[in-house]
């Protein structure tokens, strides 16, 4: 019961505590009942076999149950569990009928339970360690790679994830697009609304964002109210075409609440393969930039890298 209760712990389960305890509960009496009532060894043994099995099932579905994500850790001890299920049935079987398999007798299953237990003992006491220390460090990655505020990338994952992203898409001779965005008017939304506003502000834009990207679209915070986005496998033309959906999702987007409208100014640029990633950033920038210039809620497509780089020298 300590066992099935610590994988409800570790499982983010609500209002376990309403079921196992009164079950627990119950299940001692009835074994003590058993025991003051004069009931035969076999079914004494039966009743307990089905005691362990039910909190031993408990465990397997939790470690097991379909459409929850599972490590090979969690996989090896719920199978574990699960032949620990299996030998606890067959026990609680011969227990109640002792004539029913010659070959297995209640000795022999007392020596069979006894040995799947202890196994079940070791793997699951260094397993629910490991499975602490897996989890920890899943949670230490998504601290290290997300931004806490809008759930999105932050900076350091981004530049990694489109390092990456850029490589895949060269050899695949693919092209690859960018895009700065802003939000208009987020100052003004502060001194308004305060920060509070401001921090439900992007969090909407974020979620409205997701909601019209690619699965392989790869969108950060970079900071403030800045916001990155790289299209792998997208020409200019395309990239347009994403960046006016998303414009247009983000206009139609009211915060609760205040009945606020948010607008975005964004900057799209088509990566050069031979381009560092901070230049086309800083194309795409120039691109925000000019849009904001023009009368915000619109999209501007930036200068190709050549005539950038022309651009900047004789500047």
């Amino acid at each position: 019961a300590l066992e099935v209760a610590a994988y409800c712990t570790f499982f983010g389960f609500r209002n376990w505590k309403r079921v196992l305890y009164p079950a627990t509960g119950a299940a001692v009496l009835a074994y003590y009942a058993a025991r003051l009532g004069g009931a035969p060894a076999g079914d004494i043994r039966a009743l307990v076999s089905c005691i362990v099995l039910a909190l031993t099932g408990a465990m397997v579905w939790m470690l097991l149950r379909p459409g929850a994500p599972r490590s090979v850790l969690q996989r090896i001890i719920g199978i574990n569990d699960a032949i620990f299920f299996v030998v606890m049935s067959a026990r609680a079987y011969t227990g109640a009928m002792p004539e029913a398999l010659a070959m297995l007798t209640p000795h022999a299953m007392q020596s069979i339970s006894f040995i799947t237990g202890y196994i079940l003992m070791i793997v699951n006491g260094f397993g629910f360690v490991l499975l602490c220390k897996e989890k920890d460090d899943r949670e230490m990655a998504v601290l290290a790679t997300t931004d806490s505020l809008t759930g999105m990338v932050n900076r350091r994952a981004f530049f990694e994830r489109v390092a990456s992203a850029r490589a895949l898409a060269a050899r695949l001779r693919k092209p690859f697009a960018l895009m700065m965005l802003d939000n208009d008017h987020f100052k003004s939304l502060n001194d308004r609304f305060g920060h509070a506003g401001g921090d439900e502000a992007l969090c909407m834009f974020a979620q409205t964002s997701q909601g019209v990207l690619r699965d392989n679209d790869i969108m950060g915070r970079l900071g403030g109210e800045e916001f990155a986005l790289a299209l792998p496998g997208t020409d200019l033309a395309g990239a347009m075409q994403a960046a006016e959906r998303l414009r247009c999702a983000v206009e139609g987007a009211v915060l609760p609440g205040n009945g606020y409208s948010m607008t975005v100014i964004i900057g799209v640029v088509l990566v050069d393969p031979n381009e560092h990633i901070n230049a086309a950033l800083a194309r795409a920038d120039q691109a925000l930039y000019q849009a904001k210039s023009a009368g915000r809620n619109r999209i501007e497509c930036g200068e190709p890298q050549l005539q950038y780089a022309c651009s900047a020298c004789l500047f």
